[in-house]
C-alpha cells in the first residue's frame, strides 16, 4: 500500500493507493493532522507527497513520524514523460502529476488536462510524451475575490447559488460572470488544441464543475483523482 499526498492551496488530499487505484481517502489541513494514524491504519509502506504551499511545521512533523520513507516530487524527480517546461524548478508539482495521471488512464495520444482549484490550469501532453507546458489564469474564488478588493462598490459573493446566462441582479452578475466565463474559457482551449490535435483526449479534475460536455464522443472525462493517480505512478516509476 502506498500513501499519497497532495498538498493544495486550502488543504491537503491524502490516499493509500493498492495498485493504480485509490482505496481510501481523506481530506485535512496543512498540518496534516490525521496523517500518521491513516497510514499506519491503512498499512502504508512507502509515500510520496507534492505541495503547492508552503509546508507549517506540523506539517513536517506528521510527514517524519509516519516511519517510512515519503519522497517530494520536485523539478528534480525522474518522472515517465518528457518535461520541455524552460523552469522546471517553479513547475506546479500537482500540474506534472495530473499529466502523468492523465497518462496513466490513457496510454496513448495527445492529452489536455485541466485542473480547477485556486487556479484554472491548462496542461498538454502531446502523443510523443512530450510535456509542452501550460497557462494559468485566476480561479473562482479569486474571481470572485479580485472583483471585490479591486473595486470600491462591487460586494464580495458566496460562489453558491444561481448561476443565469444573465444576471438579474448584482450577485447573479458577478457569479454568472465568473463561471461561465471560465466555462467558455475552457470550452474554447478545448476548442483550439482540437483544431489542431483531432484526436485529443481532454480530462477534468479540481474542485470546480463545470457544464461541459463530457460525452465518450468528445473524449473528456473527469477524474477527482488525477493528480493522487499520478503522484501514485511517479512514486512506482521510482521504486
Amino acid at each position: 500500500m502506498r500513501l499519497i499526498i497532495d498538498i493544495g492551496n486550502s488543504r491537503a488530499k491524502v490516499a493509500a493507493f493498492e495498485g493504480g487505484e485509490p482505496v481510501e481517502l481523506f481530506v485535512t489541513d496543512h498540518s496534516l493532522k490525521g496523517l500518521r494514524e491513516f497510514a499506519w491504519r491503512t498499512g502504508c509502506q512507502n509515500g510520496i507527497f507534492s505541495t503547492t504551499a508552503r509546508m507549517t511545521e506540523e506539517g513536517i512533523k506528521e510527514l517524519e513520524s509516519v516511519g517510512f520513507p515519503i519522497m517530494q516530487l520536485t523539478g528534480e524527480t525522474r518522472v515517465p514523460v518528457e518535461v520541455t517546461y524552460h523552469t522546471k524548478e517553479t513547475l506546479g508539482a500537482d500540474r506534472i502529476a495530473g499529466i502523468v495521471g492523465a497518462r496513466s488512464l490513457k496510454p496513448e495520444g495527445n492529452l489536455l488536462v485541466i485542473d480547477s482549484g485556486t487556479c484554472l490550469t491548462i496542461d498538454f501532453l502531446d502523443a510523443e510524451n512530450h510535456y509542452q507546458g501550460g497557462n494559468i489564469s485566476p480561479g473562482v474564488e479569486m474571481r470572485l475575490r479580485a472583483m471585490h478588493e479591486g473595486t470600491a462598490l462591487l460586494p464580495l459573493i458566496d460562489r453558491e447559488g444561481e448561476v443565469p446566462k444573465l444576471g438579474y441582479d448584482t450577485a447573479t452578475a458577478l457569479r454568472s460572470g465568473v463561471i461561465i466565463g471560465m466555462t467558455h474559457e475552457i470550452e474554447g482551449y478545448i476548442r483550439q488544441f482540437r483544431e489542431k490535435y483531432p484526436q485529443l483526449s481532454v480530462f477534468l479534475t479540481g474542485g470546480d464543475a463545470f457544464h461541459i460536455d463530457m460525452s465518450e464522443e468528445n473524449c473528456i472525462f473527469a477524474d477527482k483523482f488525477l493528480v493522487l493517480r499520478g503522484l501514485n505512478h511517479i512514486l512506482a516509476y521510482n521504486i
